[in-house]
């Protein structure tokens, strides 16, 4: 179940981000409340997952999510390089990500 825990907290992640680049500084509102409610449960489930992750594995896990996927995001929705190399990279976050998984 921690893991569960850890993949959605990882999600979050990568919602609270995008939300930090919409609340431009904390300056609006609306994205700004969201984001931090957002980094609240994000948070909350990653500390969960520790209590049957160890903590170094569950950190990089999380950040990893957050990583790859904000990464490949801006790729595809945001005019960011998407060289070879780039992509690469997020392939290697995600082998990461997977190792420390399955050798857990």
């Amino acid at each position: 179940m921690g893991w569960i825990y850890l993949c959605i907290a990882g999600v979050l992640e990568c919602l609270w981000a995008v939300g930090l680049k919409y609340s431009d500084g904390f300056t609006r509102l609306w994205p700004s409340l969201i984001s931090v409610i957002l980094i609240i449960v994000s948070l909350g489930l990653l500390s969960v997952a520790m209590r049957t992750i160890p903590v170094g594995t569950a950190y990089a896990v999380w950040t990893g999510i957050g990583a790859a996927i904000l990464a490949s995001c801006g790729i595809l929705f945001m005019d960011e390089s998407g060289s070879l190399i780039r992509i690469a990279c997020i392939g290697m976050i995600v082998a990461g990500v997977g190792g420390l998984k399955l050798f857990a």
